[in-house]
């Protein structure tokens, strides 16, 4: 068989992952003869394409899948999208845009028309890039949030959950985003750093004194001073003591508001003087709760300013802002404008600055649920990796708030609220549904469903997501299926930090409420890739590699390991593209110790003279192999292939192959390839999850195989007893064999030419099933035991014994004599210059301590070199 001196990953990729996806490999049905093992995947956006997040949260799952299939598990990752609905809906939009189509010009019916068309063009394009990553998902189960079965779930959860008095309308406070002209989520809100304005105004006292007195509010959004129903005050700042109980009058506007006193104002932020407008603002809101407050809502859907305004109505937030900062000054009631720095909250989305505001919407209480799915977190029930997200995620689930599951939008599972002609609304799963419960509601038997009106909003996208490890599996169509009673709960979950609280806590909630049970038991929490400069990578920074391009550059294998490198659980990846560059080193490394195995004429007469190698490697993968497992059970991924990096490129191919490789041209014992082999065969195993392409192509061209013996479902290796002492003899052994390779480069001499060594030890019987390692390795000709030092060589000591290299004949005397006499006396020189530096009292007393300990240092290496260079000399 002719082998490649070059591994080509492009067709090797393309070859077995359709070979797998031919052979049914991805494909899960239950089987009550194997323990199940389930991922479900956490939904990409269906807008969404490839990029550096999905790549780690995906190749992680695809390790933990592939070792499970293995295992011997029946293995099941389920892949999916979710419908998004506010960015498929920006989408929507502006491919109607391009068309001359306006969506205010179109029914419901007619928008969702284009929005399906749009999903079907654009919605598959992530979950196909995901096979170029060799994601082993289980295509014939892919679901979509908005398929017939998961909506239903999504209708069926929010009117059970209506019923149960969980699910309420009313007015409270949202992020709402005036572009989108809808409500977010807080995970939806993008905090960005931004440099802004504190204005500071005078609002007049009201007193019946003729001269008129003020009080400097500090505020950063002056065009909201016409919805302020009061300013308040610390009750211990001295400063405003006379104006307890007081009034003042809104600048421009007149108005007349109440001073009151809170201890929620600190007393050393702006003026200690805070404007309360409790309907733009979640602090003032929750204020003027406290205070029985009105609300004065002054912004329509858009950020423009209403009636209620009285002033700059109909024009833009911050065009009214730019208009009211200009009329106080001209009014003299601008005191002065400070800037600082500040965080302003975006939508995710649209990128519009987000407005607080109270709005009419459908809210889910959480505080019921909260309690089962955090004591599952807590005790350990579902485990979180790393485990110091738990304060995160008990800080969340404590101080849970009710959520706001109601958006303004088309796109998405529509409210199953019908309303009346006189405004009052029933829930029911289908519109018939809703008109026999109007008919009893009402007591009107004439009633039609043409006089029910569907509430127009659809639910936040987490709420159908929440369901996802239920609802793919049909648990809500039919929840005594074999499927939700074989596959759940699922076993592990690997998703982002930032969304532990908005859908991994939900997905524990519904998991109890729904199934009585949890919807998985470990949580892997991936971090944030960042660019060198720690930069979250976006495409509007430019920071971020195509992965697409980084595959076909450096193979998915190399991908893949790059991404894991330095990737531990939790910690943000600072990528750099040497990573992927070391994966495709990697692979080569790999590919060339196969080439090199199958190079090897085998003579099966001859004796086989590798017995100790064989014994070692043998026993040292054992070793590697509980590491690797150690650190998969606590969800070490980054470690595991750490560990399977060393086991690979050190221990099998730099070392155990270089023991046992004959010499050029000559062939080797059948005993050897048979052995070498073997271990070539675990080590393609324990490698395979995550480099998949590279180890199933060289399982196929290692040796024949039957048809369906593939890598991909071969036997995952047993734990297996390894000889600790065996391993730590041959770890000194290879640490003699590296000193003395860096005696030969300090030396210039040649690799090829071979040296003596004498070795001073007790017992030397310890060293006799290695002399021929040391000597093949180090290249050594002779192997000498010696009781005295020898006089003439170069020594160095290793696990307490002493090891000699003779200089004779190795080196020119001479020459190295008068190389280490000039290094002596530069190095005399460069301590004579630092001893007087440091013995300079006006130097030692006016330096820096951190100068001076520099100068320290400096002194003590070069006497310890001084120290090095006179022992040379001495043996020479």
């Amino acid at each position: 068989m002719s082998i490649a001196k070059k591994y080509s990953p492009k067709e090797v990729e393309e070859k077995w992952y359709s070979s797998w996806m031919e052979r049914g490999f991805f494909r899960s049905t239950p089987n009550p003869k194997k323990e199940p093992y389930t991922i479900v995947i956490p939904p990409p956006n269906v807008t969404g394409v490839l990029h550096m997040g999905h790549m780690l949260n995906n190749t992680i799952q695809d390790v933990l899948i592939r070792r499970a299939r293995m295992q011997g598990k029946e293995a099941c990752w389920v892949p999916g999208t979710d419908h998004a609905s506010i960015a498929t809906e920006a989408k929507v939009v502006a491919m109607l845009k391009e068309r001359g189509i306006e969506k205010k010009d179109l029914t419901r019916e007619e928008f969702l028309t284009y929005a399906w068309e749009w999903k079907e063009k654009y919605g598959g394009i992530i979950l196909e890039q995901l096979k170029k990553l060799g994601a082993s998902c289980d295509w014939d189960r892919t679901r979509f949030t908005m398929e017939e079965d998961l909506s239903a779930a999504v209708i069926e959860v929010f009117v059970d959950l209506y019923r149960k008095g969980q699910i309420y309308r009313g007015v409270r406070m949202v992020n709402w985003d005036p572009q989108g002209k809808t409500a977010l989520s807080d995970e939806e809100v993008i905090p960005k750093e931004t440099m802004a304005k504190m204005y500071h105004l005078k609002y007049e006292v009201v007193s019946d004194n003729a001269e008129k007195t003020y009080i400097t509010v500090a505020t950063s959004r002056p065009e909201t001073i016409m919805a302020d129903v009061a300013v308040a005050v610390n009750p211990n700042d001295e400063r405003y003591t006379h104006l307890h109980g007081k009034s003042v009058r809104i600048p421009l506007l007149g108005k007349e508001i109440p001073v009151i006193v809170d201890e929620y104002v600190s007393i050393e932020f702006g003026t200690g003087a805070l404007k309360v407008t409790p309907a733009h603002d979640l602090n003032d809101y929750e204020l003027g709760q406290k205070h029985n407050l009105p609300t004065i809502d002054i912004l329509n859907d858009d950020g423009s300013l209403n009636e209620k305004a009285q002033l700059y109505i109909g024009q833009d937030r911050f065009a009214a802002r730019r208009n009211i900062v200009k009329d106080l000054q001209e009014a003299e009631l601008l005191v002065k404008i400070d800037e600082y720095p500040s965080v302003l909250q975006t939508s995710e989305r649209t990128g519009a600055v987000i407005e607080p505001r109270l709005s009419m919407q459908w809210w889910c209480k959480m505080d019921k649920m909260a309690k089962p799915a955090l004591e599952s977190v807590m005790e350990d029930q579902i485990r979180l990796h790393p485990p110091k997200f738990k304060n995160m995620y008990r800080s969340w689930m404590e101080n849970v708030r009710d959520w706001c599951v109601s958006r303004q939008l088309w796109w998405g599972q529509q409210i199953p609220a019908y309303y009346l002609p006189d405004g009052s609304f029933v829930v029911a799963t289908t519109a018939e549904e809703a008109l026999e419960l109007a008919r009893k509601q009402s007591g009107n038997t004439e009633l039609q469903l043409t006089d029910l009106r569907q509430d127009e909003d659809v639910l936040d996208t987490w709420f159908s997501s929440w369901l996802w490890p239920i609802s793919v599996f049909d648990g809500f169509k039919d929840p005594d299926n074999k499927d939700i009673l074989y596959y759940y709960p699922t076993n592990d979950l690997v998703t982002a930090p930032e969304i532990l609280f908005f859908w991994v806590a939900r997905m524990i909630m519904a998991g109890f409420e729904f199934r009585n049970e949890m919807p998985f038991r470990n949580v892997y929490l991936t971090g944030i890739v960042r660019d060198a400069q720690g930069r979250k990578m976006s495409k509007s920074l430019g920071n971020s590699p195509d992965p697409l391009d980084l595959i076909e550059q450096y193979g998915a294998d190399g991908v893949r390991a790059g991404m894991l490198f330095s990737s531990p659980a939790g910690n943000d990846l600072l990528f750099d593209e040497k990573l992927v560059e070391q994966g495709r080193n990697f692979s080569n490394k790999i590919w060339n110790a196969f080439r090199l195995i199958k190079g090897w004429e085998v003579d099966e007469s001859l004796p086989c003279p590798n017995e100790t190698a064989i014994k070692w490697f043998e026993s040292r993968f054992n070793e590697a192999f509980a590491q690797i497992e150690d650190h998969f059970e606590k969800f070490r991924i980054s470690d595991a292939l750490l560990a399977v990096y060393k086991l690979v490129w050190d221990d099998f191919c730099s070392n155990y192959l270089e023991m046992i490789k004959p010499a050029y041209q000559q062939p080797i014992d059948k005993q050897t390839i048979d052995a070498t082999v073997g271990f070539l065969e675990r080590v393609l195993k324990v490698l395979h999850p995550f480099m998949p392409f590279i180890t199933e192509e060289i399982w196929h061209d290692l040796k024949e195989r039957k048809e369906k013996e593939y890598l991909i479902v071969s036997a995952w290796p047993k734990k297996d007893t390894f000889d600790k002492i065996l391993n730590a003899r041959m770890d000194s052994v290879l640490k003699v064999v590296a000193a003395i390779r860096n005696i030969r480069n300090s030396k210039n001499i040649p690799q090829t030419k071979s040296l003596d060594l004498s070795i001073k030890v007790m017992n030397q019987d310890g060293y006799d099933p290695f002399l021929s390692i040391i000597r093949k390795l180090a290249n050594i000709s002779e192997i000498n035991f010696v009781q005295e030092n020898v006089e003439g060589a170069i020594s160095f000591v290793e696990a307490g014994d002493e090891f000699f290299i003779p200089m004779e004949g190795n080196i020119d005397v001479a020459a190295e004599r008068e190389r280490l006499q000039k290094e002596l006396e530069y190095t005399k020189g460069f301590l004579m210059s630092v001893s007087k530096k440091l013995s300079n009292e006006r130097f030692v007393s006016g330096a820096p301590e951190s100068v001076i300990a520099n100068e320290r240092k400096k002194m003590a290496d070069a006497e310890a070199k001084i120290n090095a260079i006179e022992q040379s000399l001495a043996s020479l």
